[in-house]
């Protein structure tokens, strides 16, 4: 196996921001960096998962040419540990409208990762989306995911080293990311930050009276066909947590899309590929930034 290049231990340039927001009494964290059209970051939902944590290879590339907005998702990273147990994700997605609301972001790039892609995506195919997304990114988003052994390691999680290494070893294919002890034990401080853990474990709680769910994996509903904007889908040929071609199955699903799968790489490919993924997230963006402005009227 061709290891890819070693973890740096830092990772993002003092230029980043870590700013504060009171949203409707929610105290709600971000990250900012940059000028210029925005871009909207939207982090996984595995135990531990933060804004920086998912996204510190890539804000100081994207924001050499826009200004990067990466929150963390309600109950998540710094924000306020807040779950909704009737609308779910839905009240994560009206918390994060508000946020750019707050931040007067009328319109946006967005890019998501993993729970982040997948929530953008679904949102975006509805009639009228929550989010003012002109163009999208979608990291190993959207797709069937399979009750597999893989899944089992993420989901029971017991606050252990150990067991954030093995999260870290389904999250990727090469294994210096789960050998690699420091960004191990800095995806194992996270996941112990105060309501962290009961604010992920919260998705998988049932009412005794709930139907139940199947024991196959958790089917794909979204209708890509609606998704209106401009689409960069990228994934990971050695993902452990979805299908083999999901990423192309989906591609095929949007008008407008661009499809990229990295070989040899797993379920966080804007990371384990960031190089890659930079240079090219960065060139679809400014492509859509371009084909925004041919659109608007002239004065």
């Amino acid at each position: 196996m061709t290891r890819g290049p070693e973890i740096p231990v830092s990772v993002m340039s003092q230029s980043v921001q870590s700013r504060f927001l009171l949203v409707d009494g929610i105290r709600t964290h971000y990250l900012e960096a940059g000028a210029g059209f925005p871009v909207v970051l939207l982090h996984s939902g595995e135990y531990g998962a933060s804004a920086q944590l998912s996204w510190e290879f890539n804000i100081d590339a994207l924001a050499v040419h826009f200004r990067v907005i990466a929150p963390d998702w309600l109950g998540f990273g710094q924000t306020d540990k807040i779950v909704d147990f009737v609308a779910g994700t839905g009240r994560r997605v009206s918390h994060l409208r508000r946020l750019l609301e707050t931040l007067d972001i009328s319109e946006a790039f967005f890019a998501g990762s993993s729970f982040g892609a997948s929530t953008l995506a679904r949102e975006m195919a509805r009639p009228d989306p929550d989010f003012p997304a002109s163009g999208l990114v979608l990291s190993a988003g959207g797709g069937f995911v399979p009750d597999n052994e893989a899944r089992r390691e993420i989901l029971d999680y017991d606050c252990t080293e150990e067991g954030m290494r093995r999260i870290v070893s389904v999250l990727f294919h090469d294994p210096q990311w789960a050998d690699d002890k420091e960004y191990v034990r800095r995806r194992h401080q996270s996941s112990l930050a105060p309501g962290a853990w009961e604010a992920t474990a919260a998705a998988r709680f049932r009412s005794p009276v709930a139907p139940p769910r199947g024991n196959v994996g958790q089917p794909d509903t979204t209708q890509y066909d609606q998704i209106a904007v401009p689409t960069l889908v990228v994934g990971g040929g050695a993902d452990k947590l979805r299908e083999p071609g999901y990423a192309a199955k989906i591609a095929a699903r949007i008008p407008d899309s661009r499809l990229q799968v990295y070989p040899d790489c797993g379920h966080l490919p804007h990371i384990e590929r960031a190089a890659a993924f930079n240079e090219l997230a960065v060139g679809f963006l400014l492509e859509c930034l371009d084909r925004r402005c041919d659109c608007r009227p002239e004065a």
